[in-house]
């Protein structure tokens, strides 16, 4: 599989396929392709399903096959960003947000991410939920906003903003952490917790979560009569 990624901030990357390859994903993300690239629908499982279910993802994941020849398809980015291809293999399994996943080789396997610890599950809210890309092959990520990227050591930390999480390897480590004082915690404007990533390993951060851009929004969409 050969890709090119085109077209930020509204990103597409396009696939390239020998005969017989396959892609996978799990929204309607696709936006065109050759006609000999067909489509199949499938659950992967029950327990797969559940986990995507529970992720916020559909039950279903849809793969695309080059049959009869080479064929290509192209998947599209859906908010303003960037799409960003990542290497997967058996050593090097990588979490993503849970609406980050965009498409991955068919050899690249999809799971929910459970954290180790009761407080991220409890409060982790939107950053709580990921899912974790294991096996091996080509995956597309797409991150909302620009990306700043920062490598950790051991025991090193990063506190984020949850949403703003999109993407680290799956060596690190991610705790919730109160926001401290009551004056910050009912005037500072920055929610009740924040995510707190440990090293060792890559981090990736997003700058305009689409959350934090629907929350920007909402006092200006008020569609109740006057």
């Amino acid at each position: 599989m050969k890709y090119e990624i085109k077209g930020e901030p509204m990103p597409v990357v396009i696939c390239q396929l020998e005969g017989g390859e396959a892609m996978v994903t799990e929204r309607g993300s696709m936006v065109w392709m050759t006609p000999n690239m067909k489509m199949e629908t499938g659950a992967g499982g029950v327990g797969k399903a559940f986990g995507r279910m529970f992720s916020g993802d559909s039950l279903f994941q849809n793969t695309y096959t080059a049959q009869g020849g080479p064929g290509m398809i192209a998947f599209a980015s859906s908010f303003p960003g960037a799409i960003r291809a990542i290497q997967i293999d058996p050593a090097h399994p990588m979490v993503v947000q849970k609406r980050g996943f965009l498409a991955s080789e068919q050899s690249v396997e999809l799971s929910i991410f459970f954290q180790k610890k009761v407080g991220a599950g409890l409060f982790g809210g939107e950053g709580f939920i990921m899912q974790k890309l294991s096996g091996s092959g080509t995956a597309f990520v797409e991150l909302d906003g620009s990306v700043v990227e920062y490598d950790l050591g051991p025991g090193e930390s990063l506190v984020v903003d949850s949403g703003n999480l999109a993407m680290m390897d799956a060596t690190c480590t991610m705790d919730i952490q109160m926001v401290k004082g009551v004056k910050n915690v009912l005037f500072g404007g920055e929610g009740l917790f924040n995510t707190v990533v440990t090293g060792p390993g890559r981090v990736v951060l997003q700058t305009m979560p689409a959350s934090g851009v629907a929350a920007a929004l909402a006092p200006f969409l008020n569609t109740g009569s006057k």
